[in-house]
């Protein structure tokens, strides 16, 4: 009995709050719930990122379902990455169980079922917000670093993004991006040798086949007009509710370099966007990032590096990333060291190598006289979690085993007709979803081709004019020539000498 009282003081106590926080569930010692020993996580430190792990049917994503609800309900808005599309449900309402309400009354808090603002998201041409970004807006850093170039590649590519600014050709989609290469090597050969120096012909054909392997994974859909403005993804509803917006990524499971593109963007556009925050008391938005080994399986060394860097400064925005994935390990060490929030749910030791990963793991976690960790990590139900956090001050919480409460809203997907109802009501489905082609890089170079390719052929004409012109002339003057030269034969008959001697002798008589 000391022991459960002491634990229950140990919990509570280290997870005390004076600001805002959201409650988890409650502690468990002994695979025995402790009614009323609160989980609780400071919504000051949310922005220090986190981390949701377990094995496949752990409880994973209901986990992620909770904690998106309780954000919005505090009013943050919440952005969530979809891969399997078991999360739309969160537009609706839970229909409630028996086995909920027991593992409430075990936890202490009352259960109320409830539906949250939602607008579902697609980066290809699905139903749902479109999310479009131009390559300009890109830059060639980060297009370098997607494509995982060269560094001479690299350098081609800032020449590229220089020509078109100094032209003022905008480069918004993929077909200008590939116009502009093919002009660098062929019509536009002299001009950029003569202001930038010469391009490699080897070099652009590299880069182009790069772009048409972003383009076949679905590039060509992504980028583009109307591009998605960041700020839309903080809004609240009339209620004061964040905003969790759903990005529905089951159809492009098999097209990680997309993926890694869109997220690499997205925290780019954000970092550089979004105002300094410190330690404002609230983030201003929490990322969930499922099956993070998507990004960072795929990722080149300098994509990686750039998802590093950015994950170490974004906080300072008052943003948080919280990696779901099946075991930490499937995120980078580096990335790994920097989160705050670790939600454990249950491995499985089905191999050396499992055991031997439950052992690194656990390594992960606050020391603990309450639990054997390693055992922990291989004895959790579903719905149960190892939880470490971090305080007001930026300590970690205790490390807690914690019967997690359940989802609020409908723990399943929505229907057709519900997501047609989402998507009618949606405004920013009427701000995002109109296709846009404006005059870009693509049409103002096939524009000047054609004009330069209309002036050499005037050029072309003129010189064959001319040089008709002087063909015929010459044939002109020589047959002046010729006609001036020759004498008519009655002519030549009475100027000849004989006829003029025997006129001069005619008249020679006449005159005596």
């Amino acid at each position: 009995m000391q022991n459960r009282e002491t634990f229950f003081k140990h919990i509570t106590e280290g997870n005390a709050c004076k600001g805002d926080y959201i409650t988890l569930g409650s502690a468990m010692l002994d695979g025995e719930t402790i009614k009323d020993a609160y989980v609780n996580i400071p919504l000051k430190t949310m922005n220090r990122h986190g981390l949701i792990a377990g094995a496949t049917g752990t409880g994973k994503t209901k986990s992620l379902q909770v904690i998106a609800e309780n954000l919005s309900e505090k009013g943050v808005p919440v952005l969530l990455m979809d891969i399997k599309g078991d999360l739309s449900g969160l537009a609706q309402p839970s229909p409630g169980h028996p086995k909920i309400d027991e593992r409430h009354e075990k936890i202490g808090l009352p259960f109320d079922a409830k539906a949250f603002p939602v607008e579902i998201m697609s980066l290809s041409e699905r139903d749902g917000v479109r999310l479009r970004a131009t390559i300009s807006e890109f830059g060639p850093v980060l297009i370098s670093r997607i494509l995982d170039v060269t560094e001479t590649q690299a350098g081609i590519i800032s020449v590229i993004f220089k020509y078109c600014d100094d032209n003022k050709l905008p480069l918004l989609d993929l077909k200008d991006f590939k116009k502009i290469l093919q002009y660098a090597t062929d019509e536009g050969k002299e001009e950029f040798q003569e202001a930038y120096g010469r391009i490699s012909t080897a070099s652009t054909g590299a880069i182009l086949r790069k772009l048409v392997e972003l383009e076949q994974q679905g590039g060509d859909v992504f980028f583009g007009e109307k591009s998605f403005d960041t700020q839309d993804l903080l809004r609240v509803d009339d209620n004061g509710r964040g905003y969790i917006n759903i990005i529905r990524l089951t159809d492009i499971q098999d097209k990680p370099k997309l993926f890694s593109t869109f997220m690499l963007s997205l925290l780019a556009e954000i970092y550089s966007t979004f105002p300094e925050q410190g330690d404002s008391g609230r983030p201003e938005l929490i990322m969930f990032i499922d099956e993070a080994h998507l990004i960072f399986d795929e990722a080149s060394k300098a994509l990686l590096s750039q998802i590093e860097s950015i994950v170490k400064l974004i906080r300072s925005k008052g943003v948080g990333l919280y990696f779901v994935t099946q075991n930490p390990t499937d995120v980078p060490e580096a990335v790994l060291s920097q989160l705050g929030l670790k939600v454990q749910h249950a491995l499985r030791a089905f191999t050396a190598k499992d055991r031997k990963a439950i052992k690194l793991t656990a390594q992960n976690y606050p020391d603990t006289e309450y639990y054997d960790t390693t055992e922990v990590l291989t004895s959790l139900g579903i719905g149960e979690a190892l939880v470490s956090a971090l305080n007001e001050k930026g300590k970690p919480t205790p490390l807690a085993a914690t019967m997690m409460r359940a989802p609020m809203s409908r723990m399943d997907i929505l229907t057709d007709s519900e997501l047609g109802n989402l998507f009618s009501e949606s405004k920013l489905v009427r701000k995002y979803n109109e296709d846009i082609d404006r005059e870009s890089a693509y049409e103002l170079l096939n524009e000047k081709i054609e004009k330069a390719e209309a002036e050499e052929a005037k050029e072309k004409a003129r010189q064959e004019k001319e040089a008709l012109e002087k063909a015929a002339s010459k044939r002109k003057t020589t047959t002046r020539r010729s006609t001036s030269t020759r004498q008519n034969p009655l002519i030549k008959v009475l100027t000849s000498p004989t006829v003029i001697r025997s006129v001069l002798g005619i008249l020679t008589k006449m005159i005596k």
